[in-house]
């Protein structure tokens, strides 16, 4: 028995071999970054912008996959449970704070089971609607919504997600009822907005401003309080009437909990260097984005705060899922 404590510490010596291999030769196979969320979306674009500059820093393939469902969760779960040694990352996104508080059963923790890498970009929402609706501004909007016999449909990435918050908060604050309805991503959310299928939504900048310059959906405020590079004649919402408005969506890099410190390390090194350089930055202005690249640890206050920012707003809002 006096043997035991010596064959204990042996054994995870043994056992945490492998991932120090892993750290001392990372990355010797191609890394993939999980989009929670179907192609076409934000997450989707910004992970494809990241993986084309990250590749040629690591000297592997970085490759793109999308596992979309249940507001974001299905996809975190996936590489919450990876192994964690660098090569299987997930590309979250403020949904994830908002979920902790929204599915009341969750197989994962955002906080615990995750190791921060960096924060990519932020990218502000916007209230657009299909341009054949006869809405000029907020308050037209509202005035339709008021009168109309059928409450008015927006959609969102999901349930528990950020655009689906907003929506639920534009509600509150207008008195004018909404119908949600939920999509897997952007993608087909915008699909349906341009078909008329949906009256509004409030979806992040990104995957709707080619069709707010070509005309087909109207922007018709922003959520965040400071106006939007991309689209600078279109006022906040705090501007429009709802006074303290402020929302807008973060998106970053994860690894699950027991990567390596060093792989984490490398990892957000090559990222920062690829999200402050010139070209990245400009690729950004050009999608509505705002470049962040922050450190692991300000990353996960960022996370903390917002997962407390929006237990409380959820709450409020009464928003559950099973």
């Amino acid at each position: 028995m006096r043997h035991l404590p010596a064959a204990l510490a042996a054994a995870v010596a043994l056992c945490a071999l492998p991932l120090a291999a892993v750290a001392q030769t990372y990355p010797s196979k191609p890394v993939t970054l999980v989009v929670p969320f179907p192609p076409g979306g934000t997450t989707d674009v910004l992970a494809r912008a990241l993986a084309d500059r990250l590749g040629p820093a690591l000297g592997q393939t970085v490759i793109v996959e999308s596992k979309p469902g249940a507001g974001s969760t299905l996809g975190a779960d996936y590489v919450a449970k990876s192994r964690p040694d660098g090569y299987t990352l997930l590309v979250g996104a403020v949904h994830h704070t908002i979920a902790t508080s929204v599915y009341r059963k969750l197989p994962y923790d955002f906080q615990k089971d995750f190791a921060p890498i960096t924060t990519v970009a932020l990218v502000p929402n916007v209230l657009v609607v299909n341009a054949n609706t006869p809405t000029t501004d907020v308050k037209s909007l509202v005035a339709l919504g008021k009168s109309s016999p059928q409450p008015l449909s927006f959609g969102s990435n999901g349930n528990g997600t950020a655009q689906h918050l907003i929506g639920m908060q534009f509600e509150s604050l207008t008195g004018m009822p909404l119908l949600h309805v939920p999509y897997k991503g952007s993608g087909p959310l915008t699909t349906d907005l341009l078909g008329g299928q949906i009256q509004m939504s409030f979806d992040t900048v990104t995957p709707v401003l080619p069709h707010i310059k070509s005309g087909k959906l109207r922007a018709l405020a922003v959520t965040t309080a400071r106006r939007s590079s991309a689209l600078p004649h279109v006022p906040t919402l705090d501007e429009a009437g709802l006074k303290g408005f402020d929302a807008g969506t973060w998106f970053g890099v994860l690894a699950p909990a027991a990567t390596p410190k060093d792989v984490v390390g490398r990892l957000g090194t090559e990222m920062v260097k690829i999200i402050r350089s010139p070209d990245f930055q400009k690729r950004m202005e050009g999608i509505g984005a705002e470049p962040i690249g922050n450190t692991p640890e300000q990353m996960a206050r960022q996370i903390k705060d917002d997962t407390e920012r929006y237990a409380r707003l959820v709450k409020e809002a009464k928003v559950s899922i099973d």
